[in-house]
């Protein structure tokens, strides 16, 4: 009962906090634009984490690598704890055991960029219907744009309707359930 709460409480609060990373990340990558509520927020909650970062680890092609690096340490410690509270973990960790924590964790980063695109289609549709000059929607576009560039060419719109966001939707959730599932279970089976 007690392993349910603290497991709750480390994927909440460390969760919410690595797909803020990823999602700080993401919106440079894609030079979404900088002047909304969304991008403040994310630099208010981890400015005390990233600057610092940045000062060891540096940006690799004007992308903000200490971000991302951060993420995937957070998601390592709260893999590795999980795993220590569990009891799977061998004690004191060798290195094998290191080295699958660390693809556990990288492949926890996945799983969260994976989920953080899949909201943003959603939430993009349903403001397309109900809201399409929503502050948000240009943040949304941004993200969303590099992953629906390559569909929206090639399907043409039903009934002046673009279905290329329920493929890309249809093709993320396959891939978290057949190539990302099996590997985290070759992984977990490590152990």
């Amino acid at each position: 009962m007690l392993n349910q709460g603290l497991f709750f409480i480390l994927n909440t609060v460390f969760g919410l906090f690595i797909i803020a990373l990823l999602l700080r990340f993401y919106l440079q990558l894609f030079r979404a634009p900088y002047r909304n509520p969304l991008s403040h927020f994310l630099i208010s909650l981890t400015d005390f984490l990233v600057r610092p970062a940045r000062k060891i680890i540096p940006g690799l092609w004007g992308l903000d690598l200490a971000t991302l690096l951060l993420a995937w340490i957070i998601e390592f410690l709260v893999l590795a704890a999980i795993l220590w509270i569990n009891g799977i973990a061998p004690h004191p960790y060798t290195p094998i055991s290191l080295l699958v924590i660390l693809l556990l964790s990288l492949m926890g980063l996945l799983k969260h960029s994976i989920h953080i695109f899949m909201l943003v289609l959603i939430v993009q549709a349903v403001l397309s219907w109900v809201n399409p000059y929503s502050p948000i929607s240009g943040v949304l576009d941004s993200l969303s744009r590099p992953f629906l560039i390559f569909f929206r060419r090639r399907i043409p719109l039903i009934g002046n309707v673009d279905i290329s966001p329920l493929i890309v939707l249809i093709l993320l959730q396959f891939i978290l359930a057949v190539p990302v599932a099996w590997i985290d279970s070759l992984l977990y089976g490590m152990f």
